[in-house]
C-alpha cells in the first residue's frame, strides 16, 4: 500500500533530542536485560519484535506530545526517519495532518483511554487522496503513578474511509440524478425546461449554470451574428448570490451572446464533446471565455475551473450547459463531468420533445387562424358578427375548436361552433374536413338538422375517427326567425340591451362522426336587440365544477350588448375566462337592424 519506506526506524535516542521523559533505545535495553536465554533477556526481545514487526503505528509521547519513541511502521507511514520524530511534535513535523490534542491531554488529566480519528497527508507516498488513521490513546505511568506519557496505537483506516467517501459521493451522485429527473422537463416549454435543468445543477455541481441554445431559423435570419462570431441564445441561468455581479454570468436569459474562435461553449458545440478546465491561468481565461475582456470580470470573482457540456439528441448538438466553480469548491473532476453529462443526455431528449411540441403548436395555430372565417364579410348583410380565437395560456397543443358565418343565397345565414375532439395539428386538419362538409351541405338549403345529419353520417362512412360537437343556427333576419340544432354542444346565450342573460335551450342529439346522430332543431321567433353568444366549452368549465354550475356563471353575468360586438366578447372574456386552460371560440351575433336569432 506504500510506495516509500522511511530510512532508519531503529528507535535511537537523537542526540539533540531533549533530555528527560521516557526513551526507547533497544540495544542499550537488550544488552541491559542479559544475552540471549536468559528470561529477561528474551522478554525484552520478544517486546522489540512485537513492537517493530507489528503493522500497527506505536509511538510514545511525553507530557508535551512530543515523541519519544516511534516504531518502524509508523516511521514507514510518517515517510520520516524514526529518529527524525524524536523530541519533536507532530505538528513540527507534519502540519497537514489533524489530530485532536485535546483529546490526547484529557488522557493525561484522566488517564481514561481514547479513541480519535487522525487526517491528512504526510511526507510519504500514498495512494488516497486523503489519509486516515485511528489511533488508540493511553496514559502512561510511572512506579509511583505519576503520568510519563502517551502510548499512541494507530492503524489506517485510507481505503475503507475513501471507500465510504465514494460510496456516499455516489450516493449523492444517484440522488441528483434521481431529483433532477422529476424535476426536469414537467413542461412542453423549451425555456422552462433549460431553467429546470439549471436550477437541478445548482449548487449540486457548480456555482454558476447557464444554458444556451442554437438559435433556430427564423430567428437567426433576424439576429445574424458578425461573420466568424458564432451567436447563441441564452435560454437559462442560475448563480449563486454572490457571483450574481459578475460580468457575463449576470445576464437575463433570453439575451444573445457572441463567442470568438476557441472560446469553450463554440468547442465543445463543434466537436460534439464535453470541454473541461481545472486551474484556468488568466491567458487560458482570455482564449476561452465568449469574450476576451470577460476573463479579468471571471477572475476577480474567483471563477477558477470551467465545464461544457453538450445539449445533444441523436448526434445533434442542440446547444450547451455550461458550469463554473468559484472561490473554495473544489475543481471539476471526471465523476461531476459524467454526472452532468447524464443531466444533459436527459434534458436534450425533454428538449426534443419540447422543440417538437413547439413545431407542431406553431403549425397547428397558424393553420387554424387560416382556416377561421374572418366574420363580417361572410355572413349576410343583414346580420352582424363578431369572433375570436384563443389558444390555451398553458401552451397546451392548438385544439379544434372553430367558428363560422356562411351567408346563403336566400338572405339567410348559417351561423357554426364546434370542437373537434383532441389537439395538434390533426385536430385543426379535422376541423377544417367539418367546417368544409358543414358548408357543403349548407349550400343546398337543408334545415340545421338534416345538415347535421348528413355531416355525421359522411364523416362516419369516411372513417374518419375524430368526433366533434357542433351548434348550428340559421337565422333568416327577413322572416323574422330563428333555427337552432345541436350535436352535443353548448347551448347558445342571449344577452339582451339592458344587460340581462338567459340560455336558450336546444335539444342535444350526440356528436358528429358517430354515424348514429338523429338530430331536431328549435325555431322560434327573432329576439329584438340584443346579442346571440356561441361558444366553445373552454369558456365555462372548470376542473372539478359541474357544468350546470360553468353555465348559472355564464348566465348571471350583467354585460349589455349595445354597442360594438367586439367590446362585448372581451367582456365576456375577461369575466369569464382570465387564465385560460383550454382553447376557446367565440361568436357573436346580432340583426344589423336590431333582430338577430
Amino acid at each position: 500500500m506504500l510506495d516509500q519506506e522511511a530510512a532508519g526506524g531503529t528507535g535511537a535516542v537523537d542526540a539533540s533530542a531533549p533530555r528527560g521523559g521516557l526513551t526507547l533505545h533497544w540495544e542499550s535495553l537488550l544488552n541491559a536485560a542479559g544475552p540471549p536465554g536468559t528470561e529477561l533477556g528474551d522478554a525484552v526481545f520478544l517486546l522489540s519484535e512485537l513492537l517493530e514487526g507489528t503493522e500497527a503505528g506505536i509511538a510514545l509521547l511525553d507530557t508535551e506530545l512530543r515523541y519519544r519513541y516511534i516504531n518502524t511502521h509508523m516511521a514507514r507511514m510518517n515517510g520520516l526517519a524514526a529518529e527524525a520524530h524524536l523530541g519533536r511534535t507532530l505538528e513540527e513535523l507534519m502540519p497537514d495532518v489533524h489530530r485532536a490534542d485535546d483529546v490526547v491531554r484529557e488522557v493525561l488529566t484522566d488517564g481514561r483511554p481514547r479513541q480519535s480519528i487522525l487526517s491528512g497527508r504526510t511526507r510519504a507516498d500514498s495512494p488516497y487522496r486523503l489519509r486516515a488513521w485511528r489511533v488508540t490513546y493511553h496514559r502512561l505511568n510511572d512506579r509511583t503513578g505519576r503520568a510519563r506519557g502517551i502510548a499512541a496505537i494507530g492503524i489506517e483506516v485510507s481505503g475503507p474511509r475513501q471507500y465510504l467517501h465514494e460510496l456516499e459521493r455516489t450516493h449523492q451522485r444517484l440522488a441528483l440524478l434521481d431529483a433532477a429527473g422529476a424535476k426536469i422537463g414537467t413542461t412542453m416549454d423549451v425555456d422552462t425546461t433549460c431553467q429546470e435543468l439549471a436550477d437541478a445543477v445548482m449548487p449540486a455541481l457548480a456555482d454558476a449554470v447557464g444554458v444556451e441554445l442554437r438559435m433556430d431559423d427564423a430567428v437567426a435570419v433576424h439576429q445574424r451574428a458578425p461573420e466568424g462570431v458564432l451567436r447563441l441564445r441564452r435560454v437559462a441561468l442560475s448563480v449563486r448570490p454572490e457571483l450574481a455581479h459578475v460580468a457575463g454570468l449576470g445576464g437575463y436569459p433570453g439575451g444573445y451572446i457572441d463567442y470568438q474562435q476557441g472560446a469553450a461553449i463554440r468547442e465543445c458545440l463543434e466537436s460534439g464533446r464535453p470541454w473541461l478546465r481545472n486551474r484556468l491561468s488568466p491567458p487560458e481565461w482570455r482564449a476561452m471565455a465568449a469574450q476576451p475582456e470577460l476573463a479579468d470580470a471571471y477572475l476577480e470573482a474567483g471563477i477558477h475551473s470551467a465545464l461544457v457540456i453538450p445539449l445533444a439528441v441523436d448526434g445533434h448538438v442542440l446547444g450547451t450547459l455550461s458550469l463554473a466553480r468559484a472561490g473554495s469548491s473544489a475543481p471539476f473532476s471526471h465523476d461531476d463531468a459524467a454526472v452532468a453529462r447524464q443531466l444533459a443526455t436527459r434534458t436534450g431528449r425533454a428538449l426534443e420533445r419540447a422543440m417538437g411540441f413547439a413545431r407542431e403548436h406553431a403549425m397547428a395555430l397558424e393553420l387554424q387562424r387560416a382556416l377561421l372565417t374572418e366574420t363580417g364579410s361572410r355572413a349576410a348583410p343583414d346580420v352582424e358578427t363578431a369572433a375570436r380565437y384563443l389558444p390555451a395560456d398553458d401552451h397546451s397543443l392548438v385544439g379544434g375548436d372553430w367558428y363560422d358565418t356562411l351567408a346563403l343565397d336566400d338572405g339567410r345565414s348559417l351561423l357554426a361552433i364546434g370542437d373537434v375532439m383532441g389537439h395538434g395539428v390533426e385536430a385543426a386538419v379535422a376541423m377544417s374536413h367539418y367546417r368544409s362538409t358543414l358548408r357543403a351541405l349548407a349550400e343546398t338549403g337543408l334545415p340545421p338538422r338534416e345538415i347535421l345529419r348528413h355531416a355525421d353520417r359522411m364523416v362516419a362512412e369516411s372513417g374518419f375517427d375524430r368526433v366533434a360537437t357542433c351548434l348550428l343556427v340559421l337565422a333568416d333576419p327577413r322572416g323574422r326567425t330563428a333555427s337552432y340544432a345541436s350535436a352535443g354542444h353548448l347551448p347558445p346565450i342571449w344577452f339582451s340591451p339592458q344587460g340581462g342573460a338567459e340560455m336558450i335551450p336546444i335539444p342535444v342529439g350526440p356528436p358528429l362522426g358517430t354515424g348514429i346522430g338523429s338530430y331536431v332543431h328549435t325555431s322560434g321567433p327573432c329576439l329584438n336587440d340584443g346579442a346571440l353568444l356561441l361558444y366553445t366549452d373552454g369558456l365555462v368549465e372548470r376542473r372539478g365544477e359541474d357544468i350546470d354550475v360553468s353555465l348559472r356563471r355564464l348566465t348571471s353575468l350583467r354585460l349589455p350588448s349595445a354597442g360594438s360586438l367586439d367590446v362585448f366578447l372581451d367582456k365576456v372574456l375577461a369575466s369569464m375566462a382570465p387564465e385560460r386552460t383550454d382553447d376557446i371560440a367565440l361568436l357573436a351575433v346580432r340583426a344589423a337592424g336590431g333582430c338577430a336569432g
